[in-house]
């Protein structure tokens, strides 16, 4: 997704709700009834994937660990959707709905609170699409070694989203 699609996204929630419309209609989303052990199961191959990417930078295989942290997240991200009643097979439709039942925008000092325990922050849903835009260089392009600051910095955002999409679902 294009930064100004993410940011009319985040901006206009009838733009959420005609996306989110338009993706069921093509079937690149669908309504799936939610489902503890299949929840448990993207959590289990999140964790899976986290492993690997450690493992992976060990071994010198930068190009790798950066794929392993997009889906890390895409995996937390899709047990984030079926605990709302969704199932996707379309990266900027799994984004819309995450923006539409995760983040908040314009919240009392009170609801801040409830943000930081609850729901995403934009901060979150940047990194979603920062990651998801490293996989695509990491997959398609023809370098293989990627900065190991980059990489180390993917793995620990990767490992904060992963623990607060946990705390999220753990509610």
């Amino acid at each position: 997704m294009k930064e100004y699609q993410l940011k009319k996204l985040l901006e206009n929630r009838e733009e959420q709700e005609q996306k989110i419309k338009e993706y069921l209609a093509e079937g690149s989303l669908t309504k799936q009834e939610r489902i503890k052990e299949e929840i448990q199961g993207h959590l289990q191959k999140a964790e899976h994937n986290l492993a690997f990417t450690q493992d992976t930078v060990k071994q010198g295989y930068s190009d790798w660990a950066v794929v392993g942290c997009y889906y890390t997240s895409y995996h937390i991200a899709l047990a984030l959707l079926l605990n709302k009643g969704f199932s996707s097979k379309n990266h900027d439709a799994t984004l819309c709905v995450l923006i539409r039942h995760y983040y908040k925008k314009e919240l009392s000092a009170e609801d801040l609170h409830l943000l930081n325990q609850t729901f995403l922050d934009n901060q979150d849903i940047l990194f979603y699409v920062e990651t998801k835009q490293e996989r695509e260089k990491a997959s398609y392009s023809t370098n293989t070694h990627f900065p190991s600051q980059l990489v180390e910095g993917l793995r620990i955002k990767t490992i904060l989203f992963v623990n607060k999409c946990k705390e999220i679902l753990n509610k």
